[in-house]
């Protein structure tokens, strides 16, 4: 019996934090502020002790969510085209706002970290789809910032949600098309 136990507490301490990541996940998709750790950890379905055990406080909190989002984008990116990645990916800014707007006030070195991961994630596609023809030959990995910054900025005109969404949406289709090559 004592052989299983450490095992049992290491999944359950996965458990726990992927748990916490996405109770975390969800509540800054509803919010421009940070929630307070009560209530993740309740979404969470865990303890307060629980939530401080894997996060010693917001700031590491904060880096774990981008870090899980970051990591299920990567994810994502080795399995998708660069058009599918690029919309859903400028969608979820509009979605993701909170976390991005508490992600800018980071320091800027971590700002490039995370961006970097996510520029790095859409290499491979953009080149795949820059390889076929698909998209603009002038397009870089580089280029991606300026067009998630346009997004960002569209998206961050109103506190009004469905607003935001809609404008981003239409921002995204005008962007798509400058990037994209007519099909046929």
């Amino acid at each position: 019996m004592l052989y299983g136990a450490p095992a049992t507490r290491r999944r359950d301490a996965q458990r726990n934090r992927a748990a916490i990541l996405e109770a975390a996940s969800e509540v800054l998709t509803r919010s421009e502020g940070f929630a307070l750790m009560p209530e993740i950890a309740r979404r969470a379905g865990v303890g307060q002790a629980t939530l401080y055990r894997h996060f010693a406080d917001r700031h590491a909190l904060l880096a774990g969510v981008i870090s899980y989002q970051l990591e299920r984008l990567e994810t994502h990116a080795a399995h998708t085209d660069f058009r599918t990645l690029l919309r859903e990916t400028l969608h979820s800014l509009v979605s993701l706002r909170g976390l991005v707007s508490l992600a800018r006030r980071l320091d800027p070195a971590a700002q490039e970290r995370y961006l970097h991961r996510v520029i790095a994630a859409f290499t491979g596609p953009l080149r795949r789809a820059r390889d076929c023809g698909h998209v603009r030959p002038d397009l870089e990995p580089g280029d991606l910032a300026l067009l998630f910054a346009m997004v960002q900025g569209v998206a961050e005109t109103t506190t009004d949600v469905a607003i935001a969404r809609a404008a981003a949406d239409r921002s995204v289709d005008l962007l798509l098309e400058g990037v994209f090559r007519p099909l046929g």
